[in-house]
């Protein structure tokens, strides 16, 4: 059975979501169609849906996903780097997609986080309106911040469709952020390790 979205704790000032649905009626009266035909009788109610899933990190705390650390690890401190994380977000200028993949690295200070967690951290920040260079910030920052660990590296490689299917229209082209912090920020060689694994 198909796992439903939930649908996210309203605020005491948000739209209600029959307001929300109608919002989309007017969109589509704006554009030029008739939101009554058959075609588009549901898809207000079904533009809402999809809105809860493409926004859902409103309502997920990135820190709190990385409370659950290990600490037996037999003194390992070397580099953990997860990589080609995929991801879709929405840019906040037009609401466009964003698709691509993050490659998150980090050398632990005697604990270690499940790899799931830095993925699922990618995917908090990513169900928001962004641009990708607050996003890169906001995924090294948040890891730097909970773990405290020797360094944090992130790079985010990403087609952004605001440009690719319309404006310049440019398919094709990515565009490639980076953040280092601690070790990979203040030495070379570890840092040039990290970037040699992003293929």
């Amino acid at each position: 059975m198909k796992n439903k979205t939930a649908a996210p704790p309203a605020s005491a000032d948000a739209p209600s979501r029959a307001e929300a649905e109608a919002a989309v009626r007017t969109l589509l009266r704006w554009a030029g169609d008739d939101p009554t035909r058959d075609g588009l009788i549901e898809t207000p109610s079904r533009v809402v849906r999809a809105f809860e899933e493409y926004f859902r990190g409103y309502h997920d705390d990135p820190e709190a996903i990385l409370q659950k650390t290990f600490e037996e690890i037999e003194g390992y401190d070397e580099m953990i780097v997860l990589r080609k994380i995929r991801f879709e977000s929405h840019c906040e200028h037009h609401m466009a997609p964003i698709i691509g993949h993050a490659w998150v690295g980090y050398i632990p200070s005697g604990r270690v986080v499940g790899i799931s967690k830095l993925a699922r951290v990618v995917e908090t920040y990513a169900k928001r309106l962004q641009i990708q260079e607050k996003m890169t910030s906001q995924i090294a920052n948040t890891i730097e911040k909970v773990l405290n660990p020797q360094g944090v590296a992130v790079v985010i490689k990403a087609e952004h469709h605001c440009m690719t299917a319309r404006g310049v229209h440019k398919p094709g082209t990515d565009l490639v952020t980076s953040r280092m912090l601690g070790v990979f920020r203040d030495n070379p060689i570890t840092r040039q390790e990290f970037l040699s694994m992003i293929d």
